[in-house]
């Protein structure tokens, strides 16, 4: 049970742009991280999906 693989979705086009890791035990909850969208060509809110 170590870091697992994650994937981060733009929260306005829904494209899935972000591969990172996380560690589940630490941070059990989804994140949210601000990042930059190739696809709205600004920075969103990026959240993790399934």
């Amino acid at each position: 049970m170590g870091r697992e693989k994650i994937t981060l979705g733009c929260s306005e086009c829904e494209e899935r742009n972000y591969n990172q890791t996380k560690n589940k035990r630490l941070h059990p909850e989804r994140v949210e991280y601000r990042k930059y969208c190739r696809r709205c060509r600004r920075h969103t809110m990026h959240k993790e999906t399934k």
